[in-house]
């Protein structure tokens, strides 16, 4: 599928021309952001959780018209996806599974595991 960028004169509204978006891929294209194949390839999930944490931190996007909505879409993308330029997901800590305090302390005792 090829994602159209997003347009300010086309006959579809954002929300609209965004419901077809599936992957990490398809927003940076849609939104036009220059992206490096091997970051999105090993970050897409934590950059479209950070993405997502980003858009829920924005007030009042919904009452923003298109094409200034679109623009804090493209910005906040761009930060998102920036973050794991430089960085990695461990360092980001952006999915619940890097955010624990206490790397795995749980102990079996041995004969409960020959049991």
């Amino acid at each position: 599928m090829t994602v159209q960028r997003f347009s300010p004169e086309s006959d579809l509204s954002l929300d609209d021309a965004m419901e077809d978006l599936v992957s990490a891929e398809d927003f940076l294209e849609f939104f036009d952001v220059p992206f490096d194949q091997t970051v999105v390839h090993i970050n897409r999930l934590h950059i479209m959780q950070r993405y997502h944490d980003y858009l829920s931190q924005a007030p009042d996007l919904e009452e923003l018209a298109d094409e200034p909505r679109a623009a804090v879409y493209r910005q906040l993308l761009v930060r998102a996806y920036s973050d794991f330029v430089n960085s990695d997901a461990q360092t980001e800590k952006v999915l619940k599974v890097f955010k624990r305090n206490d790397p795995q302390s749980t102990f079996v005792p041995l004969d409960q595991l020959l049991g």
